[in-house]
């Protein structure tokens, strides 16, 4: 008992130590801030005496530090109702705020300062305290291992210990290629992903791998609604896109809204019969689904639920927010990485960089919170996960897919993202060297996205244009005025078999007929009336519009269609009337060709979905150059067909079971799942079917 005891005293010492420490490197660090700014000072308008001034800045500094242990966590908790992109600009202003109470709790009256240079000095002063006691901290794991015990959400107060099998981390690269990650681990920019496939050109000595690498092959819909709903929730049936209009229901769905998200987790727990991937002892973190966990934090599909502690969904930014130079320290890289985000896209437009997108607006505060803020609120809530000793934890990286759909896959912008990426595998893999339990890290993406300018770059009408133009419908002035405009025209009245010299001629659409909706998802589009109820077929739209699909088919930025068939149940139509039933696509594949195998079944697939659109268009590829045309405003885009968007990776330590045997390929968003499901199993992760977790909830 002495011994324990000892070692408690000696760890509450120790943590005293590095207390006076930081509050001694806080005091000095005031005292020099205040010979520097002119609106600081510490000493009365008379003048003081240097004991003084420096028992002024010790007491201010003390002041601080116990207002921002105490009073902080509070101000967050309030903050949770506050936009998160707007949290982090509120940091700076309050923790000036607290500086300035903190001197005015001083006796004296001495300190004072103006208000935007308290706000400079308390993040000077958080950011220094930070350093300092992660600096002490570094050699002494106990000290470490509490510290990053503070970030966790929730914690096991109580408990049986953790189990001796090893637990499960899953971390999801958001849009990270196969190929992306290779090229990255070659040119030396992700050296933790290098060393564990031992591909590491620093290393004087010869390594074995951890870990191995192989490709999957995403289903048509290559975006994270689909391929993150199949992986954690085994069923991504009837999701034929990012967004698509559902008749039966006349609402269109977008995956990362959060009422459709929750729907769409709805359905697929009542498809499977079961809560998920992590319904045992789980987390999620960052992710659009929750995989049935029991810990949540920045899931958008329970971010619509009204509940009695209504900030759930923004758990994960109070456990790290409640720190205060967590918030400080985040806060100031949101203001570098908008500040880098300025100066990159004003290099690209310098230079005339071709592909290139708009990236004015609020984007550079959106590229800001998904490369700082959930990045760094994510690995915080894992690295908690982890030493709570949870079984399975999934956890969502977004930065690169957000840089990527605006400054190109291949992009020195999007590199830079990839070594910040490896920093955080590196700390998390460090974590697993405290945590309670062995940990197995799997690391996978979700999709790829492929190069190429946009449809409305190359063309000068957007693909909701060129579908009012098939039908009839008027078209925007500004895409009549354009070379592309003109030809489709001109292909709508070559095929109604009308003069092209009828210039003068206005389609008007009919008063008892609803105009189409057209939604894109990357190089994906879809199209629907929503007047008819039901599917429409090829016959019933030639006879509504007689040149809508020729129109379509015709125009060299699309690759192909797929519409249903009355004859031949569905068909996909190419150019020069290339028009091929969907059961002989496997001896004569057409317009998907290109796209590779796995595009036939693919396209089979999304035919046999209830929600499926009137007509489904893929844009253009070319297989040589792997690019694509976006139909939204990005130039890394994914969503369909055609390159790397459909090729994401699955990297996983060797000590699990190879995912598939050599020969057979990963194909679908539901075969992952199954995977990940068996290494669960392997670790003595069981997972409990749905009904007899409710009777166990029940009992």
């Amino acid at each position: 008992m002495l011994g324990v005891g000892g070692g408690r005293w000696r760890r509450v010492a120790s943590q005293i130590g590095r207390s006076v420490a930081v509050w001694i490197v806080s005091t000095l660090t005031m005292l020099l801030l205040a010979g520097i700014l002119p609106d600081f000072r510490l000493q009365s308008a008379d003048g003081d005496s240097a004991t003084r001034i420096a028992v002024t800045a010790a007491f201010g500094a003390g002041a601080f530090g116990l207002l921002s242990a105490l009073v902080w966590p509070l101000l967050v908790r309030l903050l949770l109702l506050v936009p998160a992109l707007v949290l982090g600009l509120l940091v700076f202003f309050l923790n000036g705020a607290l500086l300035l109470l903190a001197l005015r709790l001083n006796p004296a009256e001495q300190g004072d300062a103006a208000p935007e240079t308290a706000v400079v000095v308390a993040a000077v002063m958080s950011a220094v305290a930070s350093a300092t006691g992660a600096a002490l901290a570094v050699r002494d794991d106990d000290a470490y291992r509490r510290r990053l015990y503070r970030l966790a959400d929730r914690r096991r107060r109580s408990g049986p210990a953790s189990p001796a099998s090893p637990g499960m981390v899953f971390i999801q690269l958001d849009g990270v290629g196969h190929d992306v990650l290779l090229d990255a681990v070659g040119r030396g920019l992700m050296p933790t992903v290098a060393r564990w496939l031992a591909k590491s050109g620093t290393d004087t000595g010869r390594r074995e791998p951890t870990h191995r690498l192989i490709p999957w092959r995403t289903d048509w819909s290559s975006q994270t609604g689909a391929s993150q709903l199949g992986i954690l929730h085994g069923s991504n049936h009837d999701v034929p896109a990012f967004r698509w209009y559902e008749k039966d229901r006349r609402e269109v769905m977008v995956c990362n809204r959060p009422t459709s998200a929750a729907e769409l987790q709805r359905r697929a727990v009542e498809a499977t019969g079961d809560g998920g991937l992590l319904t045992v002892d789980g987390a999620s973190r960052g992710n659009l689904f929750s995989g049935g966990a029991d810990e949540q934090a920045l899931v958008l599909s329970i971010a619509a639920r009204r509940r009695s502690r209504e900030t759930r969904s923004r758990a994960g930014y109070f456990a790290y927010f409640s720190d205060p130079a967590n918030a400080v320290r985040t806060a100031m890289s949101f203001v570098a990485e908008v500040g880098r985000e300025i100066g990159q896209s004003t290099r690209t437009r310098v230079h005339q960089v071709r592909p290139r997108v708009g990236r004015g607006g609020l984007y550079p505060l959106i590229r800001a919170f998904a490369t700082v803020v959930e990045r760094d609120v994510v690995v915080a809530a894992v690295t908690g996960d982890m030493l709570a000793g949870r079984t399975a934890v999934y956890a969502d990286l977004v930065a690169y897919d957000e840089v990527a759909h605006h400054s190109g896959p291949a992009s020195r912008d999007a590199a830079k993202v990839l070594e910040r990426l490896d920093r955080s595998l590196a700390l998390i893999e460090n974590v697993a060297e405290h945590a309670p339990r062995r940990y197995r890290i799997v690391v996978l993406s979700d999709h790829g996205q492929s190069p190429g300018e946009t449809f409305r770059t190359r063309y000068g009408l957007t693909l909701g244009d060129l579908v009012r133009a098939g039908c009839g419908l008027p078209v925007p002035r500004r895409a009549e005025r354009t070379h592309s405009g003109a030809e489709a025209r001109a292909a709508v009245r070559a095929a109604l078999r009308r003069p092209v010299e009828e210039g003068g001629e206005q389609f008007r659409p009919s008063s008892r007929r609803s105009e189409p909706i057209v939604l894109a998802s990357g190089n994906l589009g879809l199209v629907s009336f929503p007047d008819v109820p039901h599917r429409m077929s090829k016959e019933e739209i030639d006879a509504r519009h007689p040149a809508l699909l020729t129109t379509l088919a015709n125009h060299p930025g699309i690759g192909f269609l797929l519409v249903r068939s009355e004859e031949h149940d569905g068909v996909v139509l190419g150019p020069f009337g290339t028009e091929i039933p969907l059961a002989e696509l496997d001896d004569n594949p057409g317009p998907l060709a290109d796209f590779g195998p796995g595009a036939v079944d693919a396209v089979r697939r999304t035919h046999s979905f209830p929600h499926t659109a009137d007509i489904m268009v893929n844009s253009w590829y070319d297989p040589a150059e792997g690019e694509v045309l976006a139909f939204e405003e990005q130039i890394g885009s994914h969503g369909g067909l055609g390159g790397a968007q459909g090729r994401p990776f699955l990297l996983s330590p060797l000590g699990l079971s190879a995912p598939v045997e050599d020969g057979q390929e990963l194909a679908g968003a539901e075969h992952i799942h199954r995977v990940l499901r068996r290494w669960l199993r392997e670790a003595d992760g069981p997972q409990i079917p749905l009904a007899a977790r409710q009777d166990r909830r029940a009992a």
